[in-house]
């Protein structure tokens, strides 16, 4: 799309000024002056404009060069020569996809020593997996992996590619797009097929106070990246088949700027991952105090269970950021979710809602959490939970 102004038409009248959002119409004598830098081509001014010196040329689909991309393909990331768990997700979702489509799943599997790996994933629903399996790819590199990736997309058009919103899948999806000139949809926690066959991308958006839809109905593929946790992966299927192609992909150590040094990982004492656990006990504001995060550590130890909390207390430095369910942290969906003084701010709600049971334990009877909690306990964290703690101590005395 382009903006197109006629400085000559325009009366000066400045009502683009102030429905533009973003800042990028400034008066300019007795008209006005656009700084495409910051205009995002939304069309306020336009529909403002009561002269029509303000028109946005917007590019006419071409349906017959759209129709040459099939497929969905999902990049399925590795760590430590095992699939993360979002790339099973994602194969989930694409087999979703790719049967409201009519069209074939293809898993993509870059890494070293990994090609055992296609199996799984033709059985979580993949028809086809191109693997490329090279030392040069045994760490990930922003470059080689672009290189792979784009080199694969460029002349196979697919119409569909998802990545996990995982740290390299955030590194790594923006490069692709602005290599190819595509949109890219970041953070998603849904999506669908509408009936134009086109990828509904939902993504919290205002501080995740309203769930946008996006559409990219100008370029192909369409791609987004999707947070961790937000799908279910199914079920394997040892009985489902599906071809493997194995591709050599030439990179020329000169193409690749950095490599891997060293590799340092973090632990944080006595705490597991949240986004790994099936059990997770998180508090938030109502836990008053970092010293009466013990209670929830207690209660945590007994279930084999994760810490977490939400963003106030993170903000607050009485937990790790790895730590923080939400928007703005963790996405997570355990077997089991404990909220203990937590009022369920839509953006915390982002982040756990998925789980399979929420449990949930809140002096304010009114509190949003109670609305998505599967059980309720309105009452003092600080009564509850001890008697909660004295109760398992019971029944695992008498197993």
């Amino acid at each position: 799309m382009t903006l197109l102004y006629d400085r000559e038409t325009c009366t000066g009248c400045m009502l683009c000024i102030k429905v533009c959002n973003f800042g990028a119409i400034s008066k300019d004598g007795d008209k006005v002056a656009f700084d495409l830098d910051k205009c995002v081509l939304c069309g306020s001014c336009e529909e403002v404009c009561p002269v029509n010196a303000i028109e946005i040329e917007r590019r006419t689909v071409d349906k017959e060069k759209i129709a040459e991309y099939r497929d969905v393909w999902v990049y399925c990331e590795t760590t430590d020569g095992r699939l993360r768990n979002v790339a099973l997700e994602l194969v989930t979702k694409g087999r979703e996809l790719a049967d409201k489509l009519g069209e074939h799943l293809v898993a993509l599997l870059i890494g070293y020593q990994v090609e055992h790996l296609a199996e799984h994933l033709v059985h979580h629903g993949a028809d086809k997996v191109v693997v490329i399996d090279e030392e040069v790819f045994k760490d990930y590199t922003t470059d080689a992996y672009t290189i792979a990736v784009t080199s694969l997309i460029a002349p196979r058009k697919p119409a569909v590619v998802l990545f996990g919103a995982t740290n390299n899948g955030r590194d790594l999806a923006p490069r692709v797009a602005a290599r190819l000139g595509l949109g890219l949809t970041a953070d998603c926690t849904g999506l669908d097929i509408d009936d134009e066959r086109q990828l509904v991308q939902t993504r919290p958006a205002f501080g995740g106070n309203i769930m946008a839809e996006i559409l990219c109905p100008y370029t192909r593929p369409q791609m987004a990246t999707v947070r961790p946790n937000v799908f279910k992966p199914s079920e394997p299927d040892p009985t489902r088949t599906g071809e493997v192609e194995r591709v050599n992909i030439n990179i020329n150590p000169v193409q690749v700027r950095t490599r891997v040094l060293e590799k340092v990982r973090e632990i944080t004492e006595g705490m597991r991952s949240v986004e790994e656990a099936d059990i997770v006990v998180s508090s938030g504001r109502g836990i008053k105090d970092p010293s009466n995060l013990a209670l929830p550590k207690e209660l945590a130890d007994l279930l084999g269970a994760a810490v977490g909390g939400s963003r106030p207390i993170v903000d607050l430095g009485w937990l790790p950021p790895t730590q923080q369910v939400g928007q703005s942290g963790r996405t997570i969906c355990p077997r089991l979710y404990i909220a203990l003084g937590i009022s369920g701010a839509i953006q915390h709600l982002a982040g756990m809602s998925s789980s399979d049971i929420i449990v949930a334990i809140n002096k304010d009877p009114e509190a949003p959490i109670f609305e998505v909690a599967d059980f309720g306990i309105v009452g003092d964290l600080f009564e509850v939970v001890p008697a909660l703690i004295e109760e398992i101590k019971k029944l695992q005395a008498t197993r």
